[in-house]
């Protein structure tokens, strides 16, 4: 059994629909960032990092394994199973280029544009508008690549794939318009439409507030930006 420490968020539904789309069994153990709870001792035992998500894999032959980053968690539960990601040559090494693109580029610089159009005080409107046209050009980098090739890496949906779709499904938040990047928007639907991906981004809701659980089932593109 695998415990998935979670809450609803972009990178966390990377974990869940790893899980999903393996068939692994495991449990979600919700975790509420807003009140701090990653940051008790017990979290931090197993992320010292003290953010989410993180899992616990019980079944090893060394005793339970912590495992945190969700690019981290991508890759053992692809090595783990022997799926999404190729064992060797090209399409391996696609795979790990466009999930660092994913880590090091668009959830970073779409949160940040996520931040500044949301939250930040006024006087903050540089700020917004860099991180949403840095959003925009990865987004472009995303569609000129999938413009011919139906997925990220190597010809098969990965673990490339599934670490960008939930940066993808806010897109709204980070002042982007699918129908500006035709590719991106074919990818993201195909994907959204997979069962797996469907169950995991509903997994912890029952345990979330009405107001998250409202934003979070809703359609995507009902969002309000």
């Amino acid at each position: 059994m695998i415990d998935l420490y979670y809450a609803p968020t972009p990178n966390t539904w990377k974990a869940s629909i790893m899980l999903e789309e393996c068939g692994l069994p495991y449990k979600a153990v919700p975790l509420d960032i807003m009140s701090g709870e990653q940051k008790q001792p017990e979290f931090l035992a197993i992320n010292p990092n003290g953010r989410i998500p993180a899992l616990v894999d019980h079944d090893t032959p060394d005793g339970p394994q912590p495992v945190f980053e969700s690019g981290a968690i991508l890759v053992y539960l692809a090595e783990k199973t022997g799926k999404f990601l190729a064992p060797s040559g090209r399409a391996r090494t696609e795979a790990f280029s466009w999930l660092m693109w994913q880590m090091g580029g668009l959830g970073p610089m779409a949160g940040q544009a996520h931040h500044f159009r949301r939250y930040a005080p006024e006087g903050n409107e540089y700020s917004a508008e860099r991180f949403t046209a840095e959003a925009a050009r990865l987004y472009s980098v995303m569609d000129s690549h999938l413009a011919d090739r139906e997925w990220l890496a190597g010809g098969a949906y990965s673990i490339a794939d599934i670490a960008s779709w939930g940066w993808v499904w806010f897109h709204p938040m980070h002042g982007q318009n699918l129908d500006d990047f035709p590719a991106v928007k074919r990818w993201f639907y195909e994907i959204s439409d997979r069962p797996a991906v469907q169950r995991a981004r509903l997994v912890g809701m029952e345990d979330q507030s009405e107001e998250t659980r409202a934003r979070f089932t809703g359609p995507y593109y009902n969002m309000n930006p």
